[in-house]
C-alpha cells in the first residue's frame, strides 16, 4: 500500500477518492445488498469519472446543481462522486418527498440536472414529474434510475460514456477548490420550512476525518449503511468516513430492522451507526436473540444522548462493544460532538460527548453571553465542519452562523466543567409551563425506561391557567399494553410536578423525518 506523504490530507472530495484509490484500488468500498455486486474503491472511481464525463458532454458546469431522489445505491455514491469532480453541487432530495418539497427545493436551488427513481414502493416518479416538470423551469436534463426514463429524458445508464477522458475530468477537478459548495442538503424540517444548508468539500471532510480519529475506525471496519445518503448520517458518518478510513460499507436501500439485523450478521458489521428508534425496533425482534452480532465492536447512536434503559440493552447484546452518542447537524455537516471512549453509563445517558478534532463548543445566554460551565443555554459549535451558509437565505443565515465563526445549533445545553455537553432539548421545542421551562427530553427518558413503551415524543400544548402543559404521545412495544395510569405515576415519582405531563395518547406510530427522528412539528400541526 502506498504511503501518502506525511501530514497529508485531501482537501476536496475528488482528492479524498483518489486518495483512497492508492494502494487500495481492489479493496472493497461498496458491499452489495441481496447477492448485488460488490463495488471496490477503484469501481466508484471509474464509474464516477463515466458519469462524471456524461454531465460534461450534457452541458453541465462547476457550479451548477444536480439533485438526486433515490434510496441508497451505488448509482447515488458515484453521481455525487462525479459532481465533486467537475465542480457541481449535490442537491440532496429524500424518496419520500412529494410534489410541494420537489418543487420547492428544485426551484430554490435552481437545479439544472434531477437523478430520480423511475418508481419506489409503488410511487409513479415518471408520472409524477411529467405532471409536475412545466413547473420546474431550470431542469434541463431528467435523469432516471430505472427501465423507464421521461418524455426527452435519459436513463442513468445511457449518460454514462464507457471510456472517459480521464485528463478532462481531472482538469476539472484540479479547478474546484475546498470551500466550494459540494452538497446543497434542506433540513429535515422538525420546526418549520426547509433551508438549504451549503456544505463544502472542506466541511464533509473535516467532519468525517474527525470522527475517523474519535472512534479510531479503521480499514478492516465494515459500517452498516441504512441512513439515508440524502442526510449527513449515511452521506458523512457512514459513506465518507469510511472513505478516509479505507473501510467498507455494508450499504443497503434503507432501514428495515430486519434486514439490518441479517446484514450485521453476513457482512460481519464492525460499526453500527443509527437514530435510538432504529435500535429499539431491531433489538425488539424475536430472532435477535439468536443472531450473531459478535463482530461489532462500536455502536453509535445519533441525535441524542442514548436513553438509559436503550443503553443498557445495546451493552447486553453487543457484548465488548463501545458505545458512543454522535451529535451533528445538516449545518455541521456530520457528527461534531462524539462520547469519549472512556464514558461510562451514566455519562453516555446525561451527556452527549466532548467535540471532536479540532472543533470548539460554547453555550451562550439569549443576548450571546457565553456562560460559564454548567449553566444553561444554546449550544453553539465551531471549526471548519461548520457549513458555508443556507443556500440564497441571507437572513437565516446570518441569524443561525453568528460572528466568529459560530453555528447557532437551536439546541439548549450545559457544558459542564469536565468539558462533556449535556443536551436539554431544542430550544424551539422547550415549552414553559406556568413559568417553569420544560426540556421534553428529560420527559422522553422517563418514559422509555418503561418496557411497555417503544417510542415517545413530548409536546407543549396550550393550557388556559398554565400557558402550557406537555402532552406525551407513546408507541407501546410489540404485544404490550400501555397502562396510562402507571406511566403518569412513573413520572410523578421522577420528575418535578411542573414536568409530568398533562396527557398521555397512546398512538401506533409517530411522524419521523426522513433522517428518523420523531417530527414533532407535525404532531403540533395534525394535533393527534
Amino acid at each position: 500500500m502506498t504511503a501518502e506523504p506525511s501530514g497529508y490530507s485531501p482537501s476536496t472530495l475528488a482528492d479524498a477518492l483518489a486518495a483512497a484509490c492508492r494502494g487500495r484500488s481492489t479493496a472493497p468500498f461498496l458491499l452489495g445488498e441481496d447477492g448485488a455486486a460488490d463495488a471496490t474503491y477503484g469501481d466508484v472511481h471509474r464509474r464516477s469519472d463515466q458519469f462524471a464525463a456524461g454531465l460534461l458532454a450534457a452541458g453541465v458546469r462547476a457550479g451548477d446543481r444536480i439533485a438526486v431522489a433515490a434510496p441508497n445505491s451505488p448509482e447515488w455514491i458515484a453521481t455525487w462522486f462525479a459532481a465533486a469532480k467537475i465542480g457541481a453541487v449535490l442537491v440532496t432530495l429524500n424518496v419520500a418527498y412529494r410534489e410541494r418539497e420537489f418543487e420547492y427545493m428544485l426551484n430554490q436551488s435552481a437545479t439544472t440536472v434531477l437523478v430520480c427513481v423511475d418508481e419506489h414502493r409503488d410511487f409513479d416518479f415518471v408520472e409524477f414529474l411529467e405532471g409536475l416538470r412545466d413547473r420546474l423551469p431550470t431542469v434541463r436534463h431528467f435523469v432516471t434510475l430505472g427501465r423507464r426514463t421521461l418524455a426527452g429524458g435519459v436513463s442513468w445508464s445511457d449518460l454514462l460514456i464507457e471510456e472517459p477522458d480521464v485528463g478532462v475530468i481531472r482538469r476539472a477537478s484540479a479547478s474546484v477548490q475546498p470551500d466550494d459548495p459540494a452538497v446543497l442538503l434542506y433540513t429535515s424540517g422538525t420546526t418549520g420550512d426547509p433551508k438549504g444548508a451549503v456544505l463544502t468539500h472542506r466541511s464533509i471532510l473535516a467532519s468525517a476525518q474527525a470522527q475517523v480519529a474519535h472512534l479510531d475506525q479503521r480499514a478492516d471496519d465494515v459500517a452498516i449503511g441504512h441512513m439515508p445518503l440524502n442526510h449527513v448520517g449515511g452521506m458523512t458518518c457512514t459513506v465518507a468516513a469510511a472513505m478516509i478510513a479505507g473501510g467498507s460499507v455494508a450499504l443497503l436501500a434503507g432501514y428495515h430492522p430486519r434486514t439490518a439485523l441479517q446484514t450485521t450478521v453476513e457482512r460481519r458489521v464492525t460499526l453500527f451507526v443509527g437514530v435510538p428508534t432504529m435500535y429499539a425496533m431491531m433489538l425488539g425482534l424475536p430472532e435477535f436473540a439468536e443472531a450473531d452480532t459478535s463482530s461489532v465492536r462500536t455502536c453509535v447512536i445519533g441525535g441524542s444522548n442514548v436513553e438509559p434503559e436503550l443503553g443498557k440493552r445495546i451493552l447486553d447484546v453487543f457484548a465488548g462493544a463501545r458505545l458512543a452518542n454522535l451529535y451533528g447537524l445538516s449545518e455541521t455537516s456530520g457528527g461534531c460532538v462524539i462520547s469519549a471512549a472512556d464514558d461510562d453509563m451514566d455519562t453516555l445517558t446525561s451527556t452527549i460527548g466532548v467535540p471532536i478534532g479540532p472543533f470548539a463548543a460554547r453555550v451562550v445566554d439569549d443576548e450571546g453571553g457565553v456562560v460559564e460551565p454548567g449553566g444553561e443555554g444554546e449550544l453553539q459549535i465551531s471549526g471548519a465542519c461548520v457549513a458555508a451558509g443556507y443556500w440564497e437565505r441571507p437572513d437565516e443565515t446570518s441569524a443561525t452562523f453568528v460572528p466568529g465563526g459560530w453555528l447557532a445549533t437551536g439546541d439548549m445545553a450545559v457544558l459542564r466543567p469536565d468539558g462533556r455537553i449535556a443536551l436539554r432539548g431544542r430550544k424551539k421545542e422547550m415549552y414553559v409551563r406556568g413559568g417553569y421551562n420544560v426540556y421534553p427530553a428529560e420527559i422522553e427518558n422517563v418514559l422509555a425506561a418503561d418496557h411497555r413503551i417503544a417510542m415517545s415524543a413530548v409536546i407543549g400544548v396550550p393550557h388556559p391557567v398554565f400557558g402550557e402543559v406537555g402532552r406525551a404521545y407513546v408507541v407501546p412495544a410489540a404485544g404490550a399494553l400501555v397502562d396510562v395510569d402507571a406511566l403518569v405515576e412513573r413520572c410523578r415519582r421522577q420528575l418535578a410536578e411542573y414536568k409530568v405531563p398533562g396527557e398521555i395518547v397512546v398512538v401506533e406510530s409517530l411522524p419521523l423525518t426522513p433522517s428518523g427522528k420523531i417530527k414533532k412539528v407535525a404532531l403540533r400541526d395534525q394535533q393527534l
